[in-house]
C-alpha cells in the first residue's frame, strides 16, 4: 500500500512552485507508506552538461576531497552541490560514463542522471525527507514522488523509489510484480542490469530497454501490459513529461486531475486538496490497461 504523486506543469510561470506543491502532495500520502520516501525533480538544464545525483551514508567522508580526486584520477572536474546525504555532480556529456564508473568504484550510490532530472530518496517519513532535501525550494517543469510501505524487500535507501535505469528516466510503482525475477534474468541477457532486489527497478529497466530499442514512451508503457505480471500502477518520468499506466485489473487506487495549468496524479484524491484551481479541474480515475502521457 504505497503512495504515488506526480505533477506536470503546463506553464513556465508555475515552475518555482513545483517543489512546494509536490511536497504537500507527498506528505498527504504518508499513511500509505511510512518507510521511505523519494522524489524525482525535472529542473533547470545546462546545454552540454549532465547531472549525476549520488548518495552516501557517510557524506562527510565521501564528499570530502571528491572533486580533487576525480580530477586527479580521471581528469574530470565536476561541479558539486551537496544536498544532505546526496550530492549533484555536473559534468560534460562526454565525461558522464567515466564519471559514473569512477563514482561506483568508490562505493557511491548513483540515484540517477540526466540533463534535467535529480533524484532524492531516503528512509523516513515524507515530511522528514522533503525537509532534509529542501524540496520546497526546488523548481522545475514536472516531478514524481513515492512514499513506500515495504513488502518484498528491505527498508533501505536502495529499496526506495523512484528508480532510474536510464538518463532522465525514472519510475515509481504501487503494487507487486510476480514475474520480476524472470524478467530480471531476461533483461540481463540483453545487457540491461539492475542493482537492487526491488521489483520496481525491474519495471523501470524494462521501460528503459524498450525506449532504448526505439519505442516511444507510450509504446513502452503499453508493453508492460503484455510482459509484466502482477498488480501495478506505474508513473514514469522522462525528460519531456510523464506517463501513467495501470494493470488490467487495476486494484491499486489512482486518480488524475487536469487544468489549463497542470496535470496531477495521486493514489488518492486528498493529495490534490491544496493544488491551485483544483475546484475547477477535470478529475477522473485512470482506466485499466490504458496508457496516459503528457509531454512538452
Amino acid at each position: 500500500m504505497c503512495g504515488i504523486v506526480g505533477l506536470f506543469l503546463k506553464k513556465d510561470d508555475m515552475r518555482p512552485q513545483l517543489g512546494t506543491l509536490l511536497s504537500d502532495m507527498l506528505i498527504t500520502m504518508t499513511d500509505r507508506g511510512p518507510d521511505s520516501a523519494g522524489v524525482a525533480i525535472y529542473g533547470a538544464e545546462t546545454p552540454g552538461q549532465v547531472k549525476i545525483t549520488i548518495q552516501s551514508d557517510t557524506p562527510d567522508v565521501a564528499y570530502d576531497g571528491l572533486i580533487a580526486a576525480m580530477a586527479t584520477e580521471i581528469g574530470v572536474t565536476p561541479d558539486l552541490r551537496r544536498v544532505d546525504t546526496h550530492a549533484v555532480l555536473t559534468v560534460a556529456e562526454a565525461d558522464e560514463t567515466a564519471a559514473r564508473d569512477w563514482l561506483m568504484a568508490r562505493g557511491l550510490r548513483i540515484m540517477g542522471a540526466g540533463h534535467a532530472m535529480e533524484i532524492y530518496k531516503e528512509v523516513g517519513l515524507p515530511a522528514d525527507v522533503t525537509e532534509r532535501f529542501g524540496l520546497r525550494a526546488m523548481g522545475g517543469s514536472h516531478g514524481i514522488g513515492h512514499t513506500r510501505m515495504a513488502t518484498e524487500s528491505a527498508v533501505t535507501t536502495d529499496g526506495a523509489h523512484p528508480f532510474s535505469t536510464a538518463d532522465d528516466q525514472c519510475l515509481v510503482h504501487n503494487g507487486s510484480l510476480s514475474n520480476h525475477n524472470q524478467m530480471r534474468r531476461k533483461l540481463a541477457r540483453q545487457g540491461v542490469h539492475t542493482t537492487s532486489e526491488n521489483d520496481t527497478e525491474v519495471g523501470a529497466a524494462y521501460i528503459s530497454a524498450r525506449i532504448a530499442g526505439g519505442d516511444s514512451l507510450g509504446e513502452a508503457l503499453e508493453g508492460t501490459l503484455r510482459d509484466l505480471d502482477g498488480f501495478f500502477t506505474f508513473v514514469t518520468g522522462t525528460r519531456n513529461g510523464f506517463g501513467v499506466v495501470r494493470d488490467p485489473i487495476a486494484c491499486k487506487p489512482a486518480v488524475m486531475a487536469e487544468t489549463d495549468d497542470y496535470v496531477a496524479f495521486a493514489s488518492e484524491y486528498r493529495a490534490f486538496a491544496d493544488l491551485p484551481g483544483i475546484e475547477g479541474a477535470r478529475v477522473w480515475e485512470p482506466e485499466p490497461a490504458t496508457v496516459y502521457f503528457w509531454e512538452r
